[in-house]
């Protein structure tokens, strides 16, 4: 979404909070125990999240319909992708770490890192995030993965990687003196989000639990800590230091907004950029795969969707509009779905090997 005048605030404020599914609270649900034959306002509170949790139960089990589980589905997934080149793209929070308060705490397990190190050893693979790509890598520590941060503004890979990256980037080392390449189509708006950045970090201080993280190539606006009447009064203030960068556009996502250089960079441009750089583009022979959470990753999905091979895979607990053909309920599943993929890659080289045509089995 890009920025627009005073009388879309609410659009945005109404489009974050479709974004984050419902929150109940657990302790009046497991108070099944008590007596609810008076009408007592806290039985009233139970019996209403009760419906309102089976209502979304049964919205979400609906929606999968049209937007099934890509583990159950992974069989028929692994037909398509056969004989192809496998590449794997994944968001970062919501996917590989579950949503927190504290984006400082959004911290990956090592389960999940040790299934990604073992995808990156069978598969290209890459990280495509809106945080800065310094702050992702410190999350993941694995030097073998593609970076993409700010929304695929920043993009970082292995120095021995194709031709096509290397080409266009910038060979540099990264904290662990690995040799690294770089790619930066914003750079030249560095300066003018560190200001932004330090702008909305003083104009924010009157919100209470308003955080301002710049994230290099964007800058975002946490809501994630702000009462929900105060959503408005933080979006002005967004909006109103935003009137004076006519070159900067302003998004959003789950319960952050986003600015951003007005260029046309995505993640679906990302996408493109490391298909290209692989050698991958334009081919039949190559079954890309996106697993994301939030309305940023819609940009990687249409482009998997044009290329008519591939899959999208949307992660969520709640219905959404997508451009999704799959789907995953949460992180758990998507290390579920990652462990099918390095299993179902292990038989299929067990089968080359051992002159077997079969189908490998999940």
């Amino acid at each position: 979404m890009h920025k627009q005048p005073g009388g879309h605030l609410l659009t945005w404020l109404d489009a974050m909070k479709a974004q984050s599914p419902p929150h109940f609270n657990s302790s009046t649900l497991h108070a099944s125990d008590h007596d609810h034959t008076l009408e007592s306002p806290q039985s009233c509170t139970y019996d209403m999240q009760l419906r309102e949790s089976a209502a979304a139960t049964a919205a979400y089990t609906a929606w999968k319909k049209q937007c099934p589980s890509a583990v159950r589905m992974f069989k028929k997934l692994m037909v398509e992708a056969k004989a192809k080149q496998v590449v794997v793209f994944l968001d970062y929070d919501g996917t590989l770490s579950p949503i927190v308060d504290d984006p400082d705490q959004a911290h990956m397990s090592d389960d999940m890192r040790a299934i990604v190190k073992e995808v990156a050893t069978y598969f290209p693979t890459a990280i495509i995030s809106g945080r800065a790509r310094p702050k992702v890598y410190e999350f993941v520590q694995l030097a073998e993965l593609y970076y993409a941060g700010s929304h695929g503004m920043d993009i970082m890979g292995p120095a021995d990687a194709t031709n096509g990256f290397k080409a266009k980037g910038t060979r540099v080392k990264d904290k662990m003196g690995n040799d690294v390449v770089l790619f930066q189509p914003a750079s030249e708006y560095l300066p003018l989000m560190d200001e932004v950045c330090k702008i909305l970090s003083e104009s924010s201080k009157g919100v209470r639990g308003a955080r301002v993280e710049h994230n290099r190539f964007c800058v975002t606006i946490h809501f994630r800590r702000v009462k929900e009447e105060s959503w408005g009064a933080l979006a002005e203030k967004v909006e109103n230091v935003l009137k004076d960068y006519p070159t900067l556009n302003l998004t959003h996502g789950r319960k952050v907004l986003e600015i951003r250089p007005a260029i046309a960079w995505d993640k679906g441009k990302a996408v493109d950029f490391l298909l290209s750089s692989l050698g991958l583009a334009d081919s039949s022979e190559v079954f890309p795969v996106y697993i994301g959470d939030d309305r940023t990753d819609e940009d990687a999905f249409k482009v998997l969707k044009d290329l008519k091979h591939g899959c999208g895979i949307l992660v969520t607990s709640v219905p959404k509009e997508t451009k999704a053909s799959f789907s995953l309920r949460d992180p758990h599943e998507v290390m579920e779905f990652l462990l099918y993929l390095v299993r179902w890659k292990k038989q299929e080289l067990d089968g080359v090997k051992n002159g077997s045509k079969t189908s490998p089995c999940i």
